[in-house]
């Protein structure tokens, strides 16, 4: 199981102080930093775009995963290698060819992740021939993805279990009601990428959060 890798959703932080909140969370031991893109067409909701990232970027070297929750995913790879995304992570309900997408992303110099909604099965994911195989990370939704402050969704922990038995050394990541109540249950499952908004952006003390979820994925990893 590779190490544990926490990303707090920058969908969670005061939008008018996105360079300093990016800092202050990768100053209290981030890995990552998750961005989320919305469309307002494959979710109900709007985010930012490449030039936001872009502009992000000048300010911190943190990792991007950039989350793109949009339809026609293709057509947006060039923009967010250009804007700095360092994983590009589309869903597999948006697009018809996977694999070719991942081809795409990885041309780009990227990382590609591919991810799922709750209601969508592993069986689906590997309906696609070496799609999991390919991609660089699958992230399992614990919410139905759009919104931020979602309740975690504990029957998705059966997908992470059985991703990580077949793939054990890829990147699981989980997103959607991560907090110090859940952590336990996506952890024993195997997830070792936490996706934690407001957890940690409105936690008194976020460098305590994001160390204790570290701990709890990585004593996992060492059973």
């Amino acid at each position: 199981m590779p190490e544990a890798k926490i990303a707090p959703s920058m969908l969670s932080s005061d939008f008018a102080q996105l360079g300093a909140e990016a800092q202050r969370v990768v100053k209290h031991g981030a890995d990552w930093l998750h961005l989320d893109v919305m469309d307002g067409h494959f979710v109900p909701n709007m985010t930012m775009g490449a030039p936001v990232i872009s502009c992000l970027r000048k300010h911190t070297q943190a990792f991007f995963d950039c989350h793109m929750m949009v339809s026609a995913p293709e057509k947006w790879v060039d923009d967010f290698a250009k804007a700095g995304c360092e994983l590009y992570c589309f869903h597999l309900e948006a697009t018809q060819d996977p694999l070719a997408l991942v081809d795409q992303i990885h041309a780009k110099g990227m990382k590609a992740g591919v991810a799922i909604k709750p209601k969508t099965t592993v069986d689906q994911l590997e309906a696609f021939e070496g799609l999991a195989e390919k991609a660089d990370m699958i992230l399992v939704m614990t919410v139905e993805p759009g919104f931020g402050g979602q309740k975690f969704m504990a029957e998705c922990m059966p997908k992470v279990k059985a991703l990580r038995a077949k793939y054990p050394h890829k990147d699981i990541e989980v997103d959607g009601g991560l907090a110090l109540d859940t952590i336990d249950a996506a952890a024993d499952a195997g997830a070792n990428v936490i996706v934690a908004g407001t957890s940690v952006f409105k936690a008194e003390k976020p460098d305590e959060v994001i160390r204790t979820f570290r701990e709890k994925v990585n004593k996992v990893q060492l059973k």
